[in-house]
């Protein structure tokens, strides 16, 4: 199975071209989150209609500059990763978007209880999978994934424990656009791969005896 992932898209889909190949190739599209930028529903199915053009087989979820609507629309699409969790064989994907409070006072943001009760809720639709793929819009805290400008960590303790705790093998993220990057916490990869307007993507490869998961360039 082949995964293309991405996200903090931001309405601007004008590098999809550039990722044709890997998309018309790939068993399965994830949109991680911030799919608009503060924009809802509308804003929201242009950029799903837009990959779905490439690809029809998608999952998504939405991120902290998302409104509530936009959860609302990928649940009616049957497509929704927030709170949720989908099994393709041995494969099992769970996610949880919005994001942990920010300064900014963002559209979708959540309590930390609110994020460790949507992952759970997530993981139990998955728990029996040989491989777990968690999506999570907030980086795990005192990671390479969510070190904001000025170098201080921002990410979530709870993501961060749940990992430890319930092991998956890969957590896809993002939010923290200035933190492309990959680390680890345990055995679990974890990567953001930044704003998809930079020129990367996530891809999760994996068959009967393995899992791999790496960033990719399209700059």
């Amino acid at each position: 199975m082949k995964i293309i992932s991405f996200g903090d898209i931001h309405e601007d889909t004008h590098n999809l071209a550039k990722i044709k190949t890997a998309l018309e190739n790939a068993d399965l599209i994830i949109l991680s989150g911030d799919l608009t930028n503060y924009g809802g529903k509308n804003k929201a199915q242009i950029v799903v209609e837009d990959v779905k053009r490439y690809n029809k087989n998608m999952l998504a979820q939405y991120g902290n500059m998302d409104k509530a609507d936009v959860d609302t629309y990928l649940t009616h699409e049957g497509i929704n990763l927030h709170g949720n969790g989908y099994l393709f064989g041995d494969v099992g994907i769970f996610g949880c978007g919005c994001s942990s409070p920010t300064p900014f006072h963002t559209p979708s943001e959540i309590s930390e209880a609110d994020i460790e009760k949507y992952l759970v809720n997530g993981y139990k639709k998955v728990k029996d999978a040989k491989w777990k793929i968690m999506v999570c819009h907030t980086p795990p805290k005192d990671t390479s994934t969510d070190i904001i400008r000025s170098g201080v960590h921002v990410g979530s303790s709870v993501v961060r424990d749940f990992i430890a705790q319930y092991k998956p093998h890969v957590c896809i993220t993002g939010h923290i656009h200035e933190s492309r990057n990959k680390d680890m916490i345990g055995e679990t990869v974890i990567l953001n791969a930044g704003m998809f307007k930079d020129g990367w993507y996530i891809e999760v490869i994996i068959d009967k005896n393995s899992i791999s998961a790496a960033l990719k360039s399209f700059a």
